[in-house]
């Protein structure tokens, strides 16, 4: 089992930047993938951005590319998301989830782990 803790969302105002955490305690943390996904109001959760058990496999969401990166810090068990050029359309409740594995996954089933999400509001 994997608990998963996010924490490093607010309020910001568009164009500005946020860096998410995501805290695991539990199994081997190195040996899964971790992934962020995100769910605004009236949505469905989307694919955010995901990075492989040893940081050599990363995705990105086509609307985060070039704005986002994901990276992780496998002695600290947490895994990170800068966010930068915020805008509105990224408001949304951001989760972290985890999987074993080796290779970044998009897909939500596949992850086994979810966090609680934090909030992250884009005023424009």
């Amino acid at each position: 089992q994997v608990q998963l803790v996010e924490s490093g969302g607010g309020l910001v105002q568009a164009g500005g930047s946020l860096r998410l955490s995501c805290a695991a305690s539990g199994r081997t943390f190195s040996r899964h993938v971790m992934g962020w996904f995100r769910q605004a109001s009236g949505n469905e959760r989307e694919f955010v951005a995901a990075i492989g058990w040893s940081g050599g496999s990363i995705s990105y969401a086509d609307s985060v590319k070039g704005r986002f990166n994901i990276s992780r810090d496998n002695a600290k068990n947490t895994v990170y998301l800068q966010m930068n050029s915020l805008n509105s359309e990224d408001t949304a409740l951001y989760y972290c989830a985890g999987r074993e594995g080796v290779t970044a996954t998009r897909t939500g089933y596949h992850y086994a782990y979810w966090g609680q999400g934090t909030q992250v509001t884009v005023s424009s």
